[in-house]
């Protein structure tokens, strides 16, 4: 912890000519940028991945058609062919599992108050929503700063949930095999996880709710480069 304090603090230092007293958020934001930089070539792997798995989405129906009464040739198939083809099933969670760490230790380096007396502007870096709420109002010049990230993150939740809606899934669900209708929905509803990113920024300290709009913004980013081409909804050739 110590570690990760100095180097926010040198980081912030560095900073305090362009930035004044928000420097300090300014080095969160840096620092997030570096987290995601460093994980950028496991991003890269897991796009790689995804646009495998959607290739081989009807070769995978087939095998579900072919096995469907024997599911554990079914596994053995699908893992034969995860290999034969080199895609990674857990490849795509790498990115997510390797930012936690950074996530947390930026929750509980603010939440101790070791960094206390830091801020963006009117708002504490080591205070949370409510804390604006109660000093000001949602008008007021801490709560204005949470509008800000509130908009930021309805932003990128909306064109992040648009388009999650517009990709198709790794692989189709079968309407015939069970658990069909399950995985469908998931299909349907599972981007609207992303307005979830509003109800963290307001429960955590405002140094890992800048993390978090950060983080999210550069996902929204880097997923619309890496998955430009990928297939629209209803664009997959599924076997006869």
């Amino acid at each position: 912890m110590s570690v990760f304090a100095s180097l926010v603090e040198n980081l912030a230092d560095l900073l305090q000519p362009l930035f004044g007293a928000s420097a300090t958020a300014a080095a969160i934001i840096l620092f997030t940028m570096c987290v995601r930089l460093a994980v950028h070539p496991l991003s890269r792997a897991a796009a790689r991945g995804q646009k495998a798995r959607t290739r081989l989405a009807p070769r995978l129906a087939e095998l579900r058609k072919k096995h469907a009464k024997n599911p554990e040739r079914l596994q053995k198939a699908v893992m034969e062919l995860h290999r034969e083809e080199k895609v990674s099933p857990l490849a795509g969670c790498l990115p997510s599992l390797l930012q936690a760490p950074a996530f947390f230790l930026m929750f509980h380096l603010f939440s101790s108050g070791r960094m206390a007396g830091h801020s963006l502007f009117a708002a504490p870096l080591g205070d949370h929503y409510a804390d604006a709420l109660a000093d000001g109002g949602a008008f007021g010049p801490a709560g204005l700063v949470y509008l800000v990230l509130f908009a930021i993150v309805a932003a990128v939740a909306t064109y992040n949930y648009r388009r999650a809606r517009r990709q198709p899934l790794a692989v189709p669900a079968d309407p015939a095999q069970p658990g069909a209708g399950v995985t469908a929905a998931m299909g349907r509803y599972l981007p609207l996880l992303s307005f979830a990113t509003l109800l963290s920024v307001a429960a955590v300290p405002l140094a890992a709710a800048l993390y978090i709009v950060t983080s999210t913004t550069w996902t929204a980013v880097e997923r619309a480069f890496l998955y430009r081409d990928m297939p629209a909804a209803g664009a997959l050739v599924t076997p006869a």
